[in-house]
């Protein structure tokens, strides 16, 4: 196991005094262990290769700051909305935290400048941002826990960046949401959409299923092709968040 702390990362972050300091003008207390952060920061297309072979970078971090995020998220939602049921509070929080959405939250607070490859900063096409900000979140848990990490996303990105009347009109495009799902998990998927064949009402002809490793895990009708999909898409994703 990787000790974060004695990781030789200064060799990358030669600027070691600005990095710290404008990281923590960004979350607004100090940093105990800083080399974490500078972890966050490297995405795996900028993989380094340590001098003892080992290879490092934001992976790790950014599946623990997924589930950080995820759990600050509900429970703010949870909290925010007492008299909501459960489908609504999974579609908002998905909502907030698909990798789209996150992709904007990161570049709005900057974090492209931090990034170890300068030729990436500005391509939240590869999903870079979204990555780097739950990587970033996985380091300030581990550097000083669940509260202070509940403080900074609750008071300095969903207070300043989230709108939730907005969020709650926005419309979820489920399709892209569960293909990027498949993708990080490594998952084979693909939709059987045809002729609806149960239904006599002519404006919902189409019927959609979605199957993940062989197995259906949504399914949805629609007037067209892509509402079938979009709804077989969604309850694909409610089915997967109730298993999580």
């Amino acid at each position: 196991m990787l000790e974060y702390y004695s990781l030789p990362l200064n060799l990358y972050f030669p600027k070691k005094g600005k990095f710290r300091s404008r990281l923590r003008r960004l979350l607004g207390f100090r940093l105990k262990q800083y080399q974490l952060f500078q972890l966050a920061f490297i995405p795996k297309s900028a993989s380094i290769k340590l001098p003892d072979g080992s290879i490092v970078n934001n992976e790790r971090l950014e599946y623990l700051g997924d589930a950080i995020l995820d759990a600050v998220i509900s429970d703010y939602l949870f909290n925010h909305y007492p008299h909501e049921k459960e489908g609504f509070l999974t579609k908002t929080r998905s909502k907030i935290v698909n990798r789209e959405h996150l992709n904007t939250i990161a570049l709005k607070i900057g974090l492209n400048t931090f990034l170890a490859s300068e030729n990436n900063q500005n391509d939240p096409a590869k999903n870079l941002m979204g990555g780097a900000f739950e990587a970033l979140i996985g380091a300030i848990y581990l550097d000083r826990g669940y509260k202070k990490t509940q403080r900074f996303l609750i008071r300095k990105i969903v207070k300043t960046y989230i709108n939730l009347s907005e969020i709650e009109k926005s419309e979820t495009d489920y399709k892209s949401a569960i293909i990027e799902w498949v993708q990080k998990n490594k998952k084979e998927f693909v939709f059987h959409t045809l002729q609806n064949p149960h239904i006599q009402n002519k404006s919902i002809p189409f019927v959609s299923e979605l199957f993940i490793d062989n197995q259906v895990a949504g399914t949805g009708e629609g007037s067209s092709k892509k509402e079938a999909e979009q709804n077989a898409a969604e309850i694909a994703l409610q089915n997967l968040m109730n298993k999580e």
